[in-house]
């Protein structure tokens, strides 16, 4: 079975294209890598909660629970939205499966755009409180978008002037997928993309 990791500053684009992915690629699932460092954070102490990429649990977890997927899991593609820039922990993780696995089923994408383009993301998901609601984000816009643009997070792929559905097809033709077309028109699209960003809303 194939996994695809899709990379990417915060807000550039990741889990719409993700669950884009997952809509058109007939048994595909999403495995995100997220919930395991939203468990971790809720073991810890309030005042122990940094970045949970920075726990060894985190990043042991991860490669577990992807390793199982890939072994197991024979329905269809694996797909990964997460950022993860730190070159050392992508080599602890994918570099893992790639080594485990074979880097023709391990593949990775990283979504990169103008700062600006990112920025108006942001804006646009931070529910009418513009970029406050973001802050983390913002402050780790300019590092992401840095480290990404490495040639070990190749490949890449500018977003500013592509669709959702467009970053999918271009994501999966790297990964060797094929999604089914998408028929979705202006207003389904735009509504698929709000159902994705509320079912993604975090308030702890």
């Amino acid at each position: 079975m194939t996994l695809l990791w899709i990379n990417g500053p915060f807000g550039g684009g990741k889990t719409q294209t993700a669950y884009e992915l997952r809509r058109r690629l007939p048994g595909s699932v999403v495995c995100d890598p997220e919930h395991v460092g939203f468990g971790l954070h809720r073991a810890l102490p309030p005042s122990l909660r940094g970045d949970f990429q920075d726990l060894a649990a985190w990043r042991q977890g991860v490669y577990e629970v992807l390793d199982l997927a890939l072994r197991r899991y024979e329905a269809g593609p694996v797909i990964v939205p997460m950022t993860l820039t730190d070159p050392g922990y992508f080599a602890e993780i994918v570099g893992r499966l790639r080594t485990d696995h074979g880097a023709d089923r391990v593949h990775h994408v990283a979504l990169l755009a103008e700062r600006e383009t990112v920025l108006g993301r942001l804006v646009e998901r931070g529910l009418g409180r513009g970029l406050k609601r973001e802050s983390f984000a913002v402050a780790k816009l300019d590092e992401c978008l840095e480290r990404l643009a490495a040639p070990e997070f190749a490949h890449h792929v500018r977003t500013d002037r592509l669709t959702v559905p467009e970053v999918a097809d271009r994501a999966a033709e790297l990964a060797g997928l094929r999604p089914v077309p998408n028929t979705d028109g202006p207003l389904r699209h735009r509504l698929r993309r709000i159902r994705v960003g509320l079912s993604h809303l975090r308030f702890d």
